[in-house]
């Protein structure tokens, strides 16, 4: 949902109402993982995806009903065993899409979510999407992790959710909850489905050249929010990496040090060394390589790869610590340019994050998702 917040918001504060249909559960092949969102407006005005294009029509549809009768509905879509190119996935899964009324009225804590998202603050909505009692269907609650708004007219149900909630959000996770009809938490009957809107994974970038300007494009375009860093003021400059958040004039080991101190890393951090001067790329790959993130690799050819690892070693890293880095980094793309190779390190950063084998999926069985 995160995707369509601010065309959301835009209508909510114009006092217009929106039908949003949600992904909240897949299986098999599905084309969008829960979480996925499609807006539909007053005017027929579109917004956002929930399959790809397979059944976005068949959502529509159940938008524009749910805009006129303001009661959710919760929608399966599969295979059509008459015509699978009609509503059904064509990929073989399966989705359940959630459609709802947003406005003023449904929604009142809605800006209240959209300022926390907007503020990187760590911020979950818990909707109660099936219950056999029609009456808690489509309440809500919003959750920080201190704090949270709104209800589901239970108290026992609150408590439960909002427990549940956190769990994830703490995980960054988004998923749909089972519970008994008062919140029992081995029972069943009602579902909850919690959006996790924490803050965005890091990718830190080390190294302040055009590869780098290049990495930190496509990694705001995958969503990251991207440091550039680099002790050369000349270099490290706003106007060279237009599309990073922040640019800092720094030793890389000693910014990175003071980010893990304060706890701004963590295992969904991304570090790319790209620098391969060693006078940069030891220090800062020491620090990196014990600091249990997400991903760290590092540029240069097998010499400077092998130079590299026989300096570390000699920093006192052990065979353990060193099975972490990516190096040389990225995939086998047969890149040259600033940008190929962006994409090549982007390919490599995807496959460690899903468990891909980086080949090519012509050649492979089996599911194409992990």
């Amino acid at each position: 949902m995160r995707d369509v917040l601010d065309e959301v918001l835009r209508h909510y504060e114009a006092g217009e109402a929106v039908a949003v249909g949600t992904v909240v559960a897949t299986f098999s092949s599905a084309p969008r993982a829960p979480g996925a969102a499609m807006v539909v407006t007053a005017d027929g005005t579109v917004a956002g995806s929930v399959s790809g294009g397979c059944v976005e029509g068949a959502v529509y549809e159940l938008g524009r009903e749910v805009l006129d009768t303001g009661r959710p509905v919760l929608e399966r879509y599969g295979v059509s065993d008459d015509d699978a190119l009609a509503v059904g996935l064509t990929c073989g899964g399966i989705i359940d899409v959630y459609v709802e009324r947003i406005d003023r009225a449904t929604f009142p804590g809605f800006a209240d979510l959209v300022a926390a998202v907007r503020a990187e603050l760590p911020v979950a909505l818990a909707t109660v999407i099936a219950h056999p009692n029609p009456t808690r269907l489509g309440t809500r609650i919003v959750v920080w992790p201190d704090r949270a708004s709104g209800t589901t007219g239970s108290a026992r149900i609150d408590d439960a959710v909002i427990d549940d909630a956190r769990g994830l959000l703490a995980s960054g996770r988004t998923a749909a909850v089972g519970y008994g009809p008062d919140g029992e938490r081995r029972g069943e009957g009602m579902t909850v489905f919690v959006s996790s809107f924490e803050p965005p994974p890091r990718l830190l970038v080390f190294g302040a050249i055009d590869f780098a300007a290049a990495m930190a494009r496509m990694g705001a375009y995958l969503g990251y929010r991207v440091t550039v860093c680099d002790a050369r003021p000349v270099f490290a400059t706003a106007s060279r990496f237009p599309s990073a958040h922040e640019v800092v004039v720094d030793w890389p080991h000693r910014y990175l040090g003071a980010e893990l101190a304060a706890g701004r890393v963590d295992e969904r951090t991304v570090v790319t060394v790209l620098t391969h001067d060693p006078k940069f790329d030891v220090p800062v790959l020491a620090v990196a390589l014990r600091g249990k993130l997400g991903y760290v690799g590092a540029m240069g050819s097998r010499r400077t790869h092998e130079d590299r690892i026989a300096r570390l070693r000699e920093a006192g890293l052990d065979d353990g610590e060193l099975a972490v880095l990516a190096s040389p980094i990225g995939l086998d793309l047969g890149a040259r340019t600033p940008e190929e190779t962006a994409v090549s390190i982007a390919a490599e950063i995807i496959a460690s994050r899903w468990g891909g084998r980086g080949q090519p999926l012509s050649v492979l069985s089996g599911r194409i998702h992990h």
